[in-house]
């Protein structure tokens, strides 16, 4: 069902055997270098000997390069690195591949680890070790106010005023509690409606809750779908159901950027719609946040949670983010679920049985912050305030667009098919793509990474996701990704 290269001109192998080392020759073991300098161009076909992008003489490579290194001229004149790989660990590619580093596309799924984050986390230690419980007040970042650090950064990621946002929590108890508050079934008006897209834990979340409620879940949770033979939800498919059937609608929860196409959808247009509607409006930003630009304030989202390990790069399992709205921060009649860390902080040691809410975002918080756990959240929100959204989104179109041309030469004579919206406006850094003709999605994305050392993620049966992160992906990468497809995916 695959074809690898072997032999001839478009030979992925090293053409003088040595697989240690890349096309420039450097040392395979100092995988520290810049992300703007990939290895030299060689002279090899381009995209599995069409033109276009390419052409004989590896063109489309020192293109690649090409655009890496202005790139990097950029970022050097203008005194604010975008791409920032020389900051994170990249795996090493397996002993096949002529490369020394990965390709890493599944910054979608997880988040490279931050060279800073592992003395953030010894730090914690070293003061967990010096002052014990007294490191609540005389810790380098004292533990007990420890969340409220993360809070402003936090706030600038999604487009939110700081006491709108807290970090705590995983993304889907976030969900849980936020609809514990937000989904209050009353007459008719009981159904919440997802995408049919949704991610799993998304779905579980949302029927239990209506199981919560005494209410039939496979009545209560409306299933969005695209229109037939299309992949992705259109906006005026949302807001006219919404038109339609608001009335019966309490709650609206979708995915700000689809984790399946990555379709962005237009989410201060279907908030709008669903406010019109009388519904309270909620965001799953698992796949936006750090991803694309957000306004959650000036777009009236009711609210929002998100995960940090994907584009946040903040680790495996990390502590997540939450937003609510200030007109809802500021009602203390607000049903919700609290704990130990919901109820103000000048006499939360009073011990007082009743709880007295802070008027801040806080108030939904349960439990005292993990300290260990939210030392690299601390460490990469802190890379996101200085690098910005702005400048990571304008990286971030340019590296997809070029994804794009790119997989669009492969696709063409080839049982492959991108499934994510063409419009740039309406995806983030991420590119979905169909594999047909019979080819086994998960086998193909197994030999990418262990021959070409291109690491993307599969979503069962049929979808290879490639997502081209700003923060460390280059334009090398990109052409690496293709020229892989091209090799292993022969012409029909």
């Amino acid at each position: 069902m695959t074809a690898a290269r072997t032999g001839g001109p478009g030979d992925l192998r090293d053409p003088g055997g040595d697989r240690s080392r890349g096309p420039d020759r450097e040392p395979a073991g100092d995988r520290s270098r810049d992300a703007d300098r990939e290895p030299a161009d060689d002279p090899r076909r381009d995209l599995g000997g069409h033109d276009g992008s390419g052409g004989p003489g590896g063109s489309g490579e020192r293109e690649a390069l090409a655009a890496d290194a202005e790139h990097a001229e950029h970022a050097r004149t203008a005194g604010k690195p975008v791409c920032r790989r020389a900051e994170f660990l990249l795996p090493p590619a397996p002993a096949a591949c002529r490369y020394p580093e990965v390709a890493y596309f599944a910054g979608n799924s997880l988040g490279l680890q931050p060279r800073a984050a592992r003395a953030a986390i010894s730090a914690e230690l070293d003061d967990w070790a010096l002052h014990a419980v007294e490191g609540h007040h005389r810790a380098a970042h004292p533990w007990l106010p420890y969340h409220a650090e993360l809070r402003e950064d936090a706030a600038a990621l999604v487009g939110a005023f700081p006491d709108e946002t807290v970090v705590m929590n995983s993304l889907t108890v976030n969900l849980h509690l936020m609809m514990a508050t937000f989904y209050r079934p009353a007459g008719e008006r009981t159904r919440i409606v997802i995408e049919d897209h949704a991610f799993s834990s998304d779905s579980y979340a949302v029927r239990s809750q209506a199981v919560h409620h005494g209410l039939d879940p496979d009545e209560t949770v409306v299933r969005l779908r695209p229109r037939e033979g299309e992949d992705c939800l259109r906006t005026e498919d949302i807001t006219d159901h919404l038109a339609r059937e608001g009335h019966r609608v309490a709650l609206v929860l979708l995915g700000g950027v689809n984790y399946l196409t990555g379709e962005f959808l237009d989410i201060p247009a279907v908030t709008a719609a669903g406010h019109a509607a009388g519904c309270r409006v909620g965001w799953d930003l698992a796949h936006a946040a750090g991803n694309v630009p957000l306004a959650l304030h000036d777009w009236d989202v009711d609210f929002a949670a998100w995960c940090s390990y994907k584009y946040l790069n903040a680790g495996p399992g990390a502590i997540a983010g939450c937003f609510v709205h200030r007109r809802h921060v500021t009602d203390p009649e607000l049903p919700r679920l609290a704990g130990w860390w919901s109820t103000e902080q000048a006499t939360r040691f009073e011990m007082r049985p009743e709880l007295v809410p802070v008027p801040t975002a806080d108030a939904w918080q349960i439990s005292n912050p993990p300290i260990l756990a939210m030392a690299p959240v601390r460490v990469s929100l802190r890379m996101f305030a200085e690098t910005g959204m702005a400048a990571l989104r304008e990286r971030s179109l340019a590296l997809t667009g070029y994804l794009e041309r790119l997989l669009t030469e492969v696709a063409r004579d080839r049982p492959l098919e991108i499934v994510t919206p063409a419009d740039p406006a309406r995806r983030g850094a991420q590119l979905s793509l169909r594999v047909t003709g019979g080819l086994d999605a998960s086998e193909l994305a197994a030999r990418l990474h262990e021959v070409h050392g291109v690491l993307a993620d599969v979503r069962r049966p049929d979808v290879i996701r490639f997502a081209p992160v700003p923060m460390y992906s280059t334009f090398h990468d990109c052409w690496r990704a293709a020229d892989a497809l091209a090799g292993e995916v022969r012409p029909t």
